[in-house]
């Protein structure tokens, strides 16, 4: 049979709007498509979680929260702590919410600053017996300190102040009184070390505003003022968070720990241990770490040989802090003039790493020599138990060691065990 054009043009029509139709009904019938998952809440500027690679050991890691309160002197882990044979390691103070940088009065206070909680507190000889006090509280950061001939000096996070005669008037000390301000406020790495060098000037690092930035020129860097606030000058660049130096007695030369950036890997880079031998040295961050990693986001153009590379590598994210040389007489003659490190342990390594404390060893000529432990036990079955973070010596040679985790100072002696009276 045969169709004329008009009735094939018809049939044609009909598919179609059948077809239509049939689409019609199927939309009308089918699932709707999955929402999308919720994005993850922007993380503050300079988290520490920025940059962690989205993969499940990554994601498990994060920084470990200490305890919120001191704990009880029973509760130390003395019996976990471990040194060399003919040392000795005791309770010096307990009781202080994280414990964190040390400095020594001419009478024999030590004082103790803090970092997550708003007080620095002072351990005072009394009638035979240690006491703690409050001496500031209210401030923000104020994990540096430091004294220079009766004037305790403290670092918050934007500022440095003091405190006059303070040895004078611990039972009723005067409030702080600024002297520097002109610090960024990042919190991350704005908490502060500070010391006074024998130029007689107070150092204050500045580290990156974060993990891995491209920061300005007020960060990443170590300073150095007048003790009344003035001549501030930059002493070395490419620091990406240094937590600790101190001054060969010999050469005079400034080291300084640094710790290394985050997220690279779980192996590299390693912290640093670095020494300053002219103004405005600079040793590589962000551009390259550990003296031969040129960073991989911001090391294009760069060669690490411009940088000057550090004296040691103190391990992968071992968190070196707080360091002094050892100028006292109690320990055996190989530490005179060596360096004390505390390394307050990593949290970015599925195996965490550090939370001891160490002694470098130094050639006649600075350079370093070979690192031992001196104070181990901090970590036990990947978990830590304590955390050091400052060490400084005593007028007898011993030499206290804080610990923020669990708000404490301990006292480590060489030889026949006596209880310091200062």
């Amino acid at each position: 049979m045969r169709i004329s054009s008009s009735a094939s043009r018809s049939l044609l029509l009909a598919g179609a709007f059948i077809g239509v139709l049939s689409y019609g009904a199927a939309a009308q019938t089918a699932s709707p498509p999955a929402a999308a998952p919720a994005a993850a809440p922007a993380l503050p500027p300079g988290s520490p979680l920025i940059g962690r690679p989205d993969n499940e050991a990554a994601q498990k890691l994060a920084p470990v929260a200490a305890p919120p309160i001191a704990a009880a002197p029973d509760k130390l882990p003395m019996d976990k702590l471990k040194v060399p044979a003919g040392f000795h390691l005791e309770v010096y103070a307990a009781g202080m919410p994280n414990a964190r940088s040390l400095a020594l009065g001419d009478k024999g206070t030590v004082f103790v600053g803090s970092r997550t909680v708003d007080k620095v507190y002072a351990i005072i000889n009394k009638d035979g017996k240690r006491e703690v006090k409050v001496i500031a509280s209210g401030l923000y950061r104020p994990n540096g300190v430091a004294f220079k001939n009766g004037t305790l000096y403290i670092a918050e996070l934007s500022k440095i102040s003091k405190i006059d005669n303070i040895e004078d008037h611990l039972d009723n000390p005067p409030k702080p009184t600024v002297i520097y301000d002109n610090l960024p406020k990042d919190e991350a790495h704005g908490w502060k070390f500070i010391a006074i060098g024998p130029d007689n000037k107070l150092y204050i690092p500045v580290g990156q505003p974060g993990n891995n930035v491209l920061h300005d020129k007020d960060h990443g860097q170590i300073r150095r003022i007048n003790l009344d606030g003035s001549g501030a000058e930059v002493v070395a660049l490419g620091v990406r968070n240094s937590v600790g130096f101190d001054w060969n007695p010999q050469t005079k030369q400034l080291y300084f720990t640094d710790n290394g950036r985050d997220w690279l890997s779980e192996d590299v880079p390693n912290d640093e241990l670095n020494r300053v031998t002219k103004v405005g040295e600079d040793f590589g961050a962000p551009y390259c770490y550990q003296g031969n990693i040129p960073d991989p986001e911001f090391g294009w153009g760069h060669s690490c040989s411009e940088f000057t590379p550090p004296v040691a590598l103190m391990g992968p994210h071992a968190a070196s802090l707080g360091m002094r040389f050892y100028t006292g007489k109690m320990f055996p003659a190989s530490f005179k003039d060596q360096i004390i490190v505390a390394r307050h342990g990593s949290w970015n390594r599925t195996h965490k790493f550090g939370g001891d404390v160490v002694v470098v060893h130094l050639n006649k000529d600075g350079t370093v020599k070979n690192i031992e432990p001196i104070v181990t036990g901090f970590l036990q079955d990947n978990k830590y138990v304590g955390r050091p973070v400052d060490v400084m010596q005593l007028k007898d040679g011993s030499m206290l060691i804080s610990d923020d985790w669990n708000g404490a100072v301990y006292r480590l002696s060489y030889g026949k065990s006596k209880v310091a009276t200062q």
